[in-house]
């Protein structure tokens, strides 16, 4: 990959990291602002689903624009929009239009984010996607890990309004940069497709490996970020603070290394997924099975590896099975799985938890993961 290549990769990373970073950032920080304006559990709840929730809707609709107009006009509306919705929330000054805001920003991200997924994929060569991949997945991770605590700042400096002025000049400026370095891309001729066509690829195997594996992926990170802290309780938030902050920084510095490995050919995609998945499995038992202190540098080691490791190798392996001009839909619909296991790791986890024990909760998930890993092992895929 030349310099140039890398440069143009650059806004696209950190539209990445704009959509972490904002969904972190503000989510961490709800509990206050909804115990201050006297809300509840379920008002919480629902702030926190309303962005995860625009975003499983509307990213299938936009990235099938990506494939129509163009990425790069669906990714620079979709900053625009979340510097706007970003912005209303500054102008507005009242804490009761933060649902609002929320609900912008997601439909906001719908829309950059396969964009920007697209066009890693367009803008990068086939031999380089996994390391294209794994740079995208770095600065999303970075955002991750950086959220809560640069948005907790920023709370208790200026506030809430402080935060959203700063995710809308991030978005801005995010925007800006993309605008000087990412190329305008010709959509691709597409033939038309049926509805059934459509059914016929999106059930295919190539892709629903990749999807399954981001899903249990992303279920595994999501579990072990809220879960984790709660298997340490009793060794106090520095401690547990520590431990969520090495798995995003493990998993932060796996991937890059990750997708060179694919690229050169030292790891496999069906390898690649089925060990990232397995080993995030073992993390979560860990952290049920192993006394506290042990087994949650366990786990957060293995969790943020092993996510860190199948990630990149899904996307990369879902690029490499895509026509060009359908890159668009497809990175909308596996995003759609990404945000499904968001959300289910840690309902499963929740789940089998009241039901039983946070151990087995956390048991059951690993369960799940090593069922994904096993589906994702079926047959060797297009590599």
């Amino acid at each position: 990959m030349t310099e140039g290549s890398r440069i143009r990769l650059l806004p696209l990373y950190a539209a990445g990291f704009v959509t972490a970073f904002g969904a972190h950032s503000i989510a961490a920080g709800l509990g206050g602002l909804v115990a201050r304006e006297h809300g509840s559990l379920l008002a919480v709840g629902v702030l926190l689903a309303v962005y995860d929730g625009a975003e499983v809707l509307l990213k299938p609709v936009f990235g099938a624009l990506a494939d129509r107009v163009g990425a790069r006009p669906v990714l620079l509306g979709g900053l625009l929009a979340f510097c706007a919705a970003s912005a209303a929330f500054v102008a507005a000054g009242d804490p009761a239009a933060v649902g609002a805001a929320r609900l912008g920003q997601g439909a906001a991200a719908a829309a950059f984010s396969p964009a920007a997924s697209a066009l890693v994929a367009r803008l990068s060569p086939g031999s380089r996607h996994g390391r294209a991949f794994g740079g995208y997945g770095a600065w999303k991770g970075l955002g991750y890990a950086l959220g809560p605590v640069l948005g907790g700042a920023l709370i208790t400096v200026g506030g809430y309004s402080a935060l959203f002025a700063v995710l809308a000049a991030l978005a801005l400026a995010v925007a800006g940069w993309a605008v000087l370095v990412v190329p305008a891309l010709a959509p691709l001729p597409r033939s038309r497709e049926t509805v059934l066509g459509l059914l016929r690829r999106l059930t295919d195997g190539g892709f629903l490996r990749p999807t399954a594996t981001l899903a249990g992926a992303t279920a595994a990170l999501a579990a072990g970020v809220g879960f984790l802290p709660v298997v340490g309780l009793g060794l106090g938030p520095l401690v547990t603070g520590a431990i969520v902050s090495l798995l995003a920084a493990v998993g932060a510095l796996v991937q890059p290394w990750a997708g060179r490995a694919r690229d050169r050919g030292r790891v496999t995609d069906r390898a690649g997924m089925t060990a990232g998945l397995v080993l995030a499995a073992a993390g979560i038992a860990a952290a049920a099975l192993l006394p506290a202190a042990v087994g949650l540098v366990i786990a957060a080691v293995a969790v943020g590896a092993g996510t860190g490791l199948a990630t990149p190798i899904a996307f990369a392996h879902l690029a490499a099975a895509t026509p060009a001009e359908r890159l668009g839909r497809t990175m909308g619909a596996a995003e759609v799985g990404r945000e499904l296991g968001d959300a289910g790791g840690p309902l499963v986890v929740g789940s089998l938890a009241a039901a039983t024990s946070l151990g087995a909760g956390l048991v059951g998930l690993a369960g799940l993961l090593l069922v994904t890993a096993a589906a994702a092992n079926v047959r060797r895929t297009s590599r």
